[in-house]
């Protein structure tokens, strides 16, 4: 028996166990509470967009990697033939990113994101919230006086959001997963420039989900016909019988902003729902 009585509980009261749960970021970090923190992941974004009444979105996806023209123009001189192709190289890219910002702004002045419909935003662009093609389109949102999101990820070499999205829907994620999720269970529609890996991924999610019949049909255009024919062969799946030939139907091509416009005006995509 500790026969020292205590004077207080005043290391009762430093222990950890006494801390509220949310209090307690050692607690909340254990493996064990991993469920809790998706479900907060879920929870966070779901009910600021819905603060801002954002009941639907227009997705657009893209390389990081795609500069501003005012980055390129900023570029010393090339020196050598290395560097002169070089910058041809991203002077291309930079046509990307007009095109993405374009699409950022028609979508967003036509597609009922800048007026609320008994509350509702319709049609609001949504980007990972980086830089390239994600900060063109938030910034051709931001340019036509619309909100647009962010949904940002924690990643090893940390890239911030960019400076285009709202600042009150820009979101951080940890977990790829949820932040997937968030992407598409409002999409009306998915625009899709050219990327890498990530954007790949991305591309290929919504187009499992639209085949599997668990999303719905929505218009989903690739901007760029010579760049994706290039890098994916398509026609290879079905020639292969590992897609229908039909399953070539749940995407479109799009070379101009005007023609993305069109392509999901055609496919369906309205400025409100009466649902």
């Amino acid at each position: 028996m500790n026969a020292k009585i205590p004077q207080d509980a005043s290391e009762q009261l430093r222990s950890r166990s006494y801390l509220l749960p949310v209090e307690d970021r050692e607690f909340l970090l254990r493996d064990e509470m991993r469920a809790m923190r998706f479900a907060l992941e879920y929870a966070k974004a779901d009910l600021l967009l819905r603060d801002w009444g954002i009941r639907s979105t227009v997705i657009v996806f893209g390389s990081a990697r795609v500069p501003s023209p005012e980055f390129v123009a900023s570029l010393p001189a090339p020196q050598t033939e290395e560097e002169r192709a070089a910058q041809e190289k991203l002077r291309r890219r930079a046509q990307w990113y007009e095109a993405a910002r374009a699409v950022g702004r028609i979508v967003s002045e036509r597609g009922g994101a800048r007026a609320p419909h008994h509350r509702w935003r319709d049609n609001v662009i949504a980007t990972g919230g980086g830089p390239g093609i994600m900060e063109a389109a938030n910034r051709g949102a931001w340019e036509a006086g619309a909100p647009s999101i962010g949904f940002n990820i924690t990643l090893p070499l940390e890239q911030g959001p960019n400076p285009y999205t709202t600042p009150e829907l820009t979101f951080r994620f940890h977990y790829f997963a949820m932040r997937k999720m968030h992407l598409a269970m409002r999409a009306n529609a998915l625009i899709v420039f050219p990327g890498g890996f990530g954007t790949m991924d991305e591309l290929f999610e919504i187009l499992t989900l639209r085949q599997t019949g668990k999303a719905p049909r929505v218009p989903v255009v690739l901007f760029d016909r010579d760049y994706w024919q290039r890098v994916v062969n398509f026609d290879a799946f079905v020639e292969e019988g590992m897609i229908s030939k039909s399953d070539l139907e749940l995407f479109d091509y799009a070379e101009t902003p005007e023609e993305v416009w069109a392509s999901l005006v055609k496919h369906g995509l309205r400025a409100h729902s009466d649902t």
